[in-house]
């Protein structure tokens, strides 16, 4: 069996926009790489690499955090605790279409 069907099916992802559903930006401006940061871990070469279910992206001129969501199967409390921090902070997530969605648990 090759690395590719061995592979866990792509579960898709979910956009997490750096505005807030009323339009506002929403403030640390830097909260994506923190977030980033925050999952991320030292590699051999002793650089910090991102996880692969977080990833920074831009869209529309913003910076936006991309999640894959099969964090959610993985670590589901990380998942947990970041839609929590999405809801609590009101900020606007996209599903993959595009679409506004409310955090999805």
């Amino acid at each position: 069996m090759s690395s590719e069907q061995k592979k866990s099916p792509t579960l898709g992802e979910i956009i997490i926009e750096s505005n807030t559903r009323a339009g506002k930006p929403f403030r640390p401006s830097d909260w994506v790489d923190r977030m980033c940061s925050t999952y991320a871990t030292f590699g051999e070469d002793r650089k910090l690499k991102y996880s692969p279910y977080l990833k920074p992206k831009v869209m529309n001129g913003g910076r936006c955090l991309a999640v894959d969501l099969t964090l959610k199967i993985v670590n589901p409390e990380g998942y947990a605790q970041l839609m929590h921090f999405a809801d609590e902070n009101q900020l606007n997530i996209l599903d993959a279409e595009g679409n506004s969605i409310t955090a999805p648990h």
